[in-house]
């Protein structure tokens, strides 16, 4: 609901500078025609000149943005750990807000995650674990660090 605002918001502004453009070429094009065509050309020379820089640019960024997710941009969560019973494997339990599309209240929806564990952790430390490669049947997270141990 709010994320359409903003899209229409922007999409109003990008038509509004257009119509500018069109206006200043058309008044110009009204008061004498061999000045108004050098200022046209002037224009778009200029506006040929500043586009195609961002293009490149903008085609470079889109290129270095793919290349950082195949780097490995993954997923990272922060949870609390449920259950340590198992070898090297522990259960935690990731909490998050959502807003109910009825009530317009935040509700609490937990998720749960197997993931491997090689630093030791406990039930009721608080991880961030990390996706990672199939481990098992249903082990694809890594616990990657402790953020905070559980009071004792």
């Amino acid at each position: 609901m709010f994320r359409r605002k903003k899209k229409e918001e922007e999409v109003e502004a990008v038509a509004g500078a257009g119509t500018s453009e069109v206006a200043q070429e058309t008044s110009g094009a009204d008061s004498s025609a061999p000045v108004a065509a050098e200022a046209s050309a002037e224009v778009d020379q200029a506006v040929t000149t500043t586009e195609a820089p961002v293009a490149t640019e903008s085609a470079a960024g889109k290129n270095s943005v793919k290349a950082s997710t195949r780097s490995g941009n993954r997923v990272q969560k922060v949870g609390i750990v449920s259950s340590d019973k198992m070898t090297n494997t522990v259960v935690v339990r990731v909490d998050r807000l959502v807003l109910h599309r009825k009530y317009r209240r935040y509700v609490r929806r937990t998720s749960k995650f197997m993931a491997h564990d090689e630093l030791g952790s406990t039930t009721g430390d608080r991880v961030r674990i990390v996706e990672t490669r199939p481990l098992s049947a249903r082990k694809r997270w890594r616990v990657v660090e402790i953020v905070q141990k559980a009071a004792k």
